[in-house]
């Protein structure tokens, strides 16, 4: 008999002095050649959202009760887009990638020669990584993805007002910072959609051209039970497919993930979220709930 086993923890985060309620922001050790592959115009690699709260190794441990395996790294891709500032009122909601530095507050003149630095071409993440007191310092003064309610207000205040890769200063309890918004893009959105509310949106034709669906369950469940147009992407085989699922799907397009019950499919979800994936939407109950809620067709299993 199988016994349940639990995916591997992510890896220990940084905790940023700058978040109010300790939330932790990713390590990832290219993050410090972010500004330096910027400057030399080549494209540098993608960054995690602090938001989600996940590695790149893995989605958060959850109990499988299939065999155990692990989710191996993903290479590089594609940089998140960066979109032009919405205009005030617009409803967008934003997520800013921003690095900083940061100086004590009796520290103004060191502050002051910073930017005299950056003036004549030095760059703010090369500053950061040698002279910020912020525990940031060890990946360029980088925090990663970040969105309002997560910073101190001065900081976002500064953060949410400041022109696209223009260094600014701030002041707040932790001192004076000189912060950079490197890119910008949309906030990424996972839900749970219940079996009824996705059972009438898969009755409609346009739905199925305009979205992504994928069923995680292995190919042996999905031959006992399935529905049509998912694409069957297996968790234990994440090595074949997880390198490549931004070429193999579009982040911009609402995706939908199914598995038997929703627990595969909501770390997947996740994970896919952390990956730039802007809306996606966990089958709450999994196929199951769908057959014993909506559709008595469905085999149960």
């Amino acid at each position: 008999m199988l016994r349940a086993t639990r995916l591997p923890s992510p890896a220990a985060a940084t905790v940023s002095a700058l978040r109010p309620s300790l939330v932790p922001f990713q390590t990832f050790s290219s993050l410090h050649c972010y500004s330096r592959l910027r400057k030399l115009g080549a494209s540098p690699p993608p960054l995690l959202n602090p938001l989600c709260r996940r590695t790149l190794t893995s989605p958060p441990s959850l109990a499988y009760n299939r065999a155990s395996f692990s989710m191996p790294m993903v290479p590089g891709r594609p940089r998140p887009r960066a979109l032009s500032s919405p205009a005030s009122g617009s409803g967008v909601e934003r997520e800013l990638l921003v690095q900083h530095l940061l100086v004590k507050e009796g520290d103004e003149n060191l502050l002051v020669d910073f930017q005299r630095r950056i003036a004549r071409g030095e760059d703010l993440g090369d500053l950061a990584a040698e002279y910020s007191i912020c525990p940031s310092k060890q990946e360029g003064g980088l925090l990663g993805w970040v969105k309002k309610g997560q910073m101190v207000p001065e900081f976002e205040e500064a953060a949410f007002t400041a022109p696209l890769n223009k260094v600014v200063s701030c002041k707040t309890q932790f001192g004076w910072h000189l912060l950079q918004v490197l890119s910008e893009r949309e906030e990424c959105v996972l839900r749970e959609i219940q079996p009824k509310d996705f059972h009438v949106k898969f009755q409609d034709p346009e739905f199925l051209v305009e979205v992504q669906l994928i069923d995680v369950r292995e190919p042996d469940e999905v031959a006992k039970a399935s529905l049509p147009s998912f694409e069957v992407l297996p968790l234990r085989q994440f090595g074949t497919w997880g390198p490549e699922i931004t070429t193999k799907l579009d982040p911009q397009k609402d995706t939908y993930v199914m598995c038997h019950h929703g627990m595969r499919s909501l770390q997947v979800a996740k994970w896919l979220q952390s990956q730039g994936f802007q809306r996606v939407y966990n089958l709450t109950g999994g196929i199951h709930a769908y057959a014993t809620t909506v559709d008595p067709t469905v085999p149960t299993y």
